[in-house]
């Protein structure tokens, strides 16, 4: 009884886990397969890396067999469904469409990958063939079966949609704009331009992080944009607009014009 309820609590500290009976007739083959920090980086073939950047807690996984056909289903489990979400969108074909599945999904001919709450969800189909009804049939089963939010970031939400491109509003975990001061936040890629929003813990330390840009990128000019806002001109970051609003630090750059300080205004209008 005791290396019962030990393995159970040790399953649930890896995840929810996932089972065959998302696909009708398939049987599992072999042991449930559960990775964690030091483990997963054997069992991606070296590409793990992604995962970490975004924080990447614990993997369960199974496989699924019928006849000659293969469902290798995974579930990984993040810190929160923010990061969840970002590895979802960090790992999107932006060339596809995306759909309702979770809080959101992708499905292609070999591979289905979602996004619900914390986790992500995996699944991937051999040997190559075309399986994307069986991919999203068994993707919405496995999504019924794990619990967390369908709702998508409300930072995605802020940035204006109008010659945005494909794949964008995205999270990223680290050194936006190539900047390590902003540790984390989101990036939107326009046809001209990029926007991108990153939350501090506070509004002072938002100004705090203000400051250091403005120390980083001096001899600009103010800006009535946000609470505090300023233009200027970087080598790689061309013209740009940065700007705090309460705990925010945000902005515009590379504008193909001189109109960075009023796409940035309309990227702070949007935000709370």
């Amino acid at each position: 009884m005791r290396v019962l309820l030990l393995s159970l609590i040790g399953l649930a500290a890896m995840g929810q886990s996932p089972d065959c009976s998302i696909a009708p007739g398939f049987v599992q083959d072999g042991k449930v397969r559960q990775f964690d920090t030091e483990t997963l980086y054997e069992y991606m073939n070296g590409n793990s890396e992604g995962y970490f950047l975004y924080g990447f807690k614990s993997m369960t996984g199974v496989t699924c067999k019928k006849g000659g056909v293969t469902l290798i289903v995974d579930i990984s489990t993040f810190p929160s469904p923010e990061l969840a979400y970002g590895m979802f969108t960090g790992n999107l074909d932006p060339r596809l469409p995306t759909e309702k599945i979770g809080a959101g999904g992708q499905v292609t001919g070999r591979k289905v990958l979602f996004v619900k709450g914390q986790y992500l969800g995996e699944i991937a189909a051999e040997p190559e063939a075309e399986y994307t009804a069986l991919l999203r049939a068994a993707a919405q089963e496995l999504e019924k079966k794990i619990t967390g939010t369908t709702e998508i970031p409300v930072e995605l939400g802020w940035f204006p949609k109008e010659r945005l491109q494909a794949g964008s509003p995205r999270l990223v975990p680290q050194s936006v704009l190539g900047l390590r001061i902003l540790k984390r936040g989101y990036l939107a890629q326009y046809e001209e331009g990029k926007s991108f929003v990153v939350t501090e813990e506070s509004p002072a330390a938002a100004t705090a992080l203000f400051s250091k840009l403005k120390e980083r990128f001096p001899g600009g000019t103010a800006a009535q944009v946000g609470d505090e806002g300023y233009v200027t001109e970087d080598r790689y970051l061309g013209k740009m607009c940065l700007f705090r609003k309460g705990m925010r630090v945000a902005g515009y750059t590379n504008a193909a014009s001189g109109d960075a300080a009023q796409r940035a205004g309309q990227l702070a209008a949007r935000i709370p």
